[in-house]
């Protein structure tokens, strides 16, 4: 029999390794999903208990087609060690993983197997290998990634290729303080469809609307983020999908959706970064000749955690993470840039509060988005820093946004909100006495920000 072994590949559909395992020969595959401490203890309690749900879902598509889900606890290459003998395994296919964890379990299971293992690179359109090492920038990335022909979906295996067996192991059930959206693919494959009927037309126009995020939160933006997170639709299938809608749009609506096809590829940008550099999650990818004096305050850090920074945006982004475990991308990336900016406080430490809070943490994605905003990825600006007021004032100039995530603020005008941090402590205290005063200076942080890391860059005594 031929072993597959699921890990960030929760689905049938467009899994390339699981294709190749059953199309092989005329050997049934045994799939099997491991439940390894070495890699569930590094993901967040709410990413643990979607992928929960994943694997539950993926366990279901394999019940309907007759056959069955292996599932397993405990460390990797010793569950995998005693299947093969269990089943007279000649054979282990799985696909390639490139973050730390996950490479640490695939070196131990390599070292503990004594049976062939064949890897495949799935998380991906175009492999790693097949291009350099690094780019400077990502759109030096983007421009030789296109001249790549990109593979189409794999084909789902079919009931005669798979191992006619059963299995009654558990699925843990992790319990979350957030509701948790549908897993597994059939949630996903919907959520694309729907976005590509209406909201990818308007997807470079309305993007940034944060207004429109909180009345169409499904359609301003695609929300697929969690499922391709935790492998739950493949991503040759969503370019597959977008390169339809391309083939029938121009003018205008061409161009939104070029917009999205281009954030797919900075998905894949940042795929490569972590494969070629291991150490992106931990280690400045473009290390400046001098060290960043980063200040890592204690109470300014904690009060970035609890949305109570007093910059209205800066909140809101970080209470809609914590009441659902997702940020909109603009929010995103001001709340990394007043971290690392604002506060000089280290992109590791809100790196590391995205892993424990997110549920659509991915690794690679979280390391080079952090990296790029810190201004020690690959960046084409050397000091980059977003000011949260004009990011206010022009993403969400009514304070919808806000509103919707400190309440503190509700019945205060919105010209208020906007410019909340250079108003006056008496001003302040007349509108909203429960919402908290700027804890750093605008104007002074921002000044402080490029002092420091034009010092660090060397352009600065």
């Amino acid at each position: 029999m031929i072993l597959f072994w699921h890990r960030r590949d929760r689905r049938l559909a467009d899994n390339r390794g699981l294709a190749a395992a059953a199309d092989a020969d005329e050997r049934p595959v045994v799939p099997v999903y491991v439940f390894d401490p070495a890699v569930t203890e590094q993901m967040g309690e709410r990413k643990r208990a979607f992928v929960e749900r994943t694997v539950d879902a993926l366990r279901r598509q394999y019940r309907a087609l007759g056959r069955e889900l292996l599932v397993r606890h405990g460390p990797a290459a010793d569950v995998l060690t005693a299947l093969s003998g269990e089943y007279d395994v000649e054979r282990l296919v799985y696909n390639d993983c490139t973050d730390a964890a996950r490479q640490a379990q695939t070196d131990a299971v390599e070292a503990a197997l004594e049976i062939p293992l064949e890897s495949h690179v799935d998380s991906v359109l175009v492999d790693p290998a097949s291009l350099e090492p690094s780019y400077p920038t990502y759109s030096q990335f983007a421009a030789d990634w296109e001249t790549h022909t990109n593979a189409p979906p794999a084909p789902e295996p079919t009931p005669d290729a798979l191992a006619d067996i059963t299995d009654t192991e558990s699925i843990p059930t992790t319990a979350t303080d957030i509701e948790l959206p549908t897993a597994g693919y059939d949630a996903a494959s919907a959520r694309l469809e729907s976005f590509c009927a209406s909201g990818i037309v308007h997807y470079r126009e309305t993007r940034d609307d944060l207004a429109r995020a909180v009345d169409e939160p499904t359609q301003a933006v695609s929300r697929l983020s969690p499922y391709l997170a935790v492998g739950a639709i493949g991503i040759r299938e969503v370019w597959q999908r977008v390169t339809d809608v391309l083939e029938t749009v121009d003018g205008r609506d061409r161009r939104n959706v070029e917009k999205y096809a281009d954030e797919l590829t900075w998905r894949e940008h940042n795929y490569h970064l972590l494969s070629d550099t291991p150490t992106l999650e931990t280690e400045n990818y473009d290390d400046p000749p001098n060290e960043i004096a980063w200040r890592n305050d204690a109470d300014e850090f904690a009060a970035w955690k609890r949305g109570e920074t007093g910059y209205p945006l800066v909140d809101a982004g970080m209470r809609q993470l914590e009441c659902e475990g997702y940020i909109h991308n603009r929010p995103r990336q001001v709340v990394a840039s007043f971290l690392t900016k604002h506060l000089l406080i280290d992109w590791r430490r809100g790196a590391a509060h995205f892993r424990d809070r997110l549920l659509d943490h991915d690794p690679a994605v979280n390391a080079g988005n952090w990296q790029w905003i810190a201004s020690t990825g690959t960046d084409s600006v050397d000091v980059r820093i977003f000011d949260p007021v004009a990011q206010l004032a022009k993403y969400d100039a009514d304070a919808t946004f806000v509103r919707e995530y400190v309440p503190e603020l509700e019945s205060v005008p919105a010209e208020h909100i906007v410019e909340w941090p250079t108003l006056s402590s008496e001003r302040r205290q007349a509108l909203a006495p429960g919402y908290p005063a700027p804890i750093v200076d605008r104007n002074g942080a921002y000044e402080r920000a490029q002092r420091v890391f034009e010092r660090a860059l060397g352009k600065r005594d």
